[in-house]
């Protein structure tokens, strides 16, 4: 805990949290390129068939969701202008913005938005499929500039599930009757956001610019973005060093250049923007055979890795240790669950006591392809694990390689980062339901942990009226979890948006820079 506290105090000497996304005091104008870093390469930008954060940066300027949410994580206005939900919680009308159009200048309308809800992403998206399958009685549109969701029971987090990567709104006149993953349109994508796509140069930049016609009048206020493709990390910090570009998210460049390019003339940074997402880092060891399927085996791996060791030096202190799979920050958190201490002999007993041979074993591990820290991360891990006894096989693979191979379940132990989007019930419950074990997404229950108790809490919890009996459930739940390492929990990320103070409104809500631009200016 020390140690902890320690490396959190550090982060708040150098880190000046909020600074970008204060409000800004000049007048607005229009006009200027913004020259953003998409870290790695997306494969697509499609954001209904692929969540990865590189798709979500360039694609959130693209796609719009019905609602975006605030820093406290209240819903806000997006292509919804206003919604009702009835006495009784099964009923959320909501009514559309005027005159928005789609890219390609089709009219949008409630069609796209049933057509999005009721076909595509019941089909295409992990975590909207669970959402329609389990509560989802009906999505209908009275009128063209409005839908109605009715609901079989009481969903809680219903109006938290239309931010951009759960609800990304797709045009029904491109994709009703396709193959949705096929669609030649993934490769050129058209939605109602401030800009549009002009040029893909794979291994380059990816350039969007100006939608003149935006739905919200006056706006967006820049010409163009650009999304520069730079491998090296190296590289992106001296790229953004001497002025190639303006803006580092998250993930960019390595923790000890974060500190050295805060202290920079003319920069400025925020830790703001991610209180949607809350980054778990997190282990997955596919269950569905020896050794991973003895969960003596996985809470050996727990204890066989030194947690606090990563955060400090792997990632040098941009986070804190994970206790389980809610994050500290996120509401029903509860630290009262198993502790894994950095303890070899514990694990080797562990292992011992499962009547385990490492030796027998060879082990593929597959890195998060995101850059060195990741790669520097999967070697610790490797060398850890083969203190145990076991074979280590370290598995490259490109972010779409990655993403296959986690989606057909054809990996043994790779890692993972994802989001809890405000509520454990659209971030969190997905990764352990027995009935979100789906092929073709890296985003479910990929490592196939099975528990009808955990099924069973997760529904009282997402059902719950009462704020105490979901408590209780998710509570819990996290036990559980935790002892039956259902994964193995790294550390919470913490991550840093640095830009150059001429970049006005660049954070402006709890998603980010994962959503439209359309606020966003440079001074002259």
């Amino acid at each position: 805990m020390k140690m902890r506290l320690s490396v959190l105090a550090a982060l708040a000497g150098w880190l000046c949290a909020g600074a970008s996304g204060a409000v800004a005091q000049e007048a607005p104008v229009k006009g200027g390129t913004l020259n953003m870093i998409a870290q790695p390469e997306p494969p697509v930008l499609m954001v209904g068939l692929n969540t990865q954060g590189p798709t979500l940066y360039v694609g959130g300027q693209i796609y719009q969701s019905l609602l975006t949410y605030g820093t406290d994580l209240k819903p806000l206005p997006s292509l919804a202008k206003s919604w009702v939900i009835s006495d009784d919680g099964l009923t959320y009308t909501f009514t559309l913005q005027d005159n928005v159009k789609w890219h390609d200048g089709k009219p949008f309308s409630a069609d796209d938005v049933v057509f999005t809800a009721d076909k595509f992403l019941r089909e295409a998206h992990p975590r909207w499929r669970l959402i329609a399958t389990t509560y989802v009685d009906s999505i209908t549109a009275p009128a063209p500039n409005q839908v109605v969701f009715k609901l079989k029971t009481p969903f809680s987090a219903f109006i938290s599930a239309f931010e951009l990567s759960s609800f990304p709104i797709i045009p029904k006149h491109l994709y009703e009757g396709t193959d949705y993953r096929t669609n030649p349109a993934n490769q050129t994508p058209i939605g109602t956001g401030p800009f549009k796509l002009k040029e893909w140069k794979r291994g380059s930049y990816i350039h969007l610019v100006r939608n003149e016609d935006y739905w919200k009048p006056g706006k967006p206020y820049l010409d163009e973005l650009y999304f520069r493709i730079i491998p090296d990390s190296a590289s992106r910090a001296v790229a953004f060093e001497k002025g190639t570009v303006d803006v580092l998210r998250g993930g960019d460049v390595e923790g000890f250049e974060v500190r050295r390019l805060v202290k920079l003339p003319e920069v400025e940074n925020t830790t703001s923007g991610w209180e949607n997402y809350a980054p778990l880092v997190f282990m997955q060891m596919n269950q569905r055979t020896l050794p991973f399927s003895d969960k003596r085996v996985r809470q050996a791996i727990m204890h066989a890795i030194d947690r606090e060791f990563i955060v400090k030096n792997v990632f040098f202190g941009l986070g804190k240790v994970a206790t389980g799979p809610f994050a500290s920050s996120t509401m029903y958190y509860t630290p009262d669950v198993p502790a894994y201490p950095f303890d070899l002999p514990k694990a080797k007993k562990l292992l011992a006591d499962a009547g385990i041979k490492p030796g027998d074993y060879t082990i593929r591990l597959m890195p998060l392809p995101y850059g060195a820290a990741w790669d520097r991360m999967s070697e610790y891990i490797k060398q850890q694990i083969e203190q145990l006894g076991f074979k280590v096989v370290i598995q490259g693979v490109d972010a779409g390689g990655w993403s296959q191979k986690l989606a057909d379940f054809d990996f043994d132990l790779t890692f993972n980062f994802t989001y809890q989007y405000g509520d454990p019930a659209l971030g969190v419950a997905r990764h352990y339901l027995s009935n979100n074990v789906v092929k073709g997404t890296p985003y479910g229950n990929n490592q196939n942990y099975l528990n009808p108790k955990v099924d069973e809490l997760f529904a009282t919890a997402a059902g719950a009226v009462s704020k105490d009996v979901a408590t209780k459930a998710y509570t819990e739940a996290q036990k559980i979890l935790v002892d039956d390492v259902a994964l193995g929990w790294l550390y919470e990320m913490q991550n840093v948006t640095i830009n150059r103070k001429k970049v006005k409104n660049l954070v402006r809500t709890g998603i980010g820079l994962n959503e439209s631009m359309d606020e966003a200016w440079i001074s002259k």
